[in-house]
């Protein structure tokens, strides 16, 4: 709320560069805001009495408009990216397949894994369970395994989130 839409009787003041100015009335403390060529800003409407502040509304409208703008710019974004394998996948296959894991860990994304089992490779479910688990104990320097190794349909998959190198 400011000026003319606050209604109440009395609110704590507060000036323009920060000093408190006491319990003060209402149409006071709208004189004081016009007097310095200022909106009155009620800040604590929940307080008793309501706190308000003299201030330049529209000054303070823009900055936090720009604080919020840097805030959403520094935020990331954290994305699932998914390594697929199959359960009788060849070494040098594998050491590819985990580099690019490495890779995504170490961009800060988390990765899921998953063992897509063909035709009768269903049977062998086991082979999976032990390819995540090498999975897990090559990536442990860059990530730690969030879900465990789950069957999804025709996939075993599971979730590795970055470390935090901070």
């Amino acid at each position: 709320m400011i000026n003319e839409e606050i209604k109440d009787k009395e609110v704590r003041l507060i000036s323009e560069d920060g000093t408190q100015l006491g319990i003060v009335s209402n149409s006071e403390a709208q004189s004081r805001a016009e007097a310095a060529n200022l909106d009155l800003v009620k800040i604590a409407p929940q307080a008793k009495p309501p706190v308000c502040k003299i201030m330049d509304y529209g000054k303070h409208k823009f900055e936090l408009a720009k604080k919020e703008k840097d805030q959403r710019k520094n935020q990331k974004t954290v994305s699932i990216k998914e390594v697929r394998l199959t359960p009788n996948i060849g070494d040098h296959d594998f050491n590819t397949k985990m580099g690019g894991a490495i890779k995504f860990l170490k961009a800060g994304d988390k990765v899921k894994v998953s063992v897509k089992f063909r035709g009768r490779e269903i049977t062998h479910s086991s082979l999976g369970k032990e390819l995540l688990d090498k999975v897990a104990e090559t990536v442990a320097e860059y990530g730690t395994v969030e879900k465990g190794a789950k069957m999804e349909g025709r996939n075993m998959a599971m979730f590795i989130t970055p470390k935090n190198n901070a």
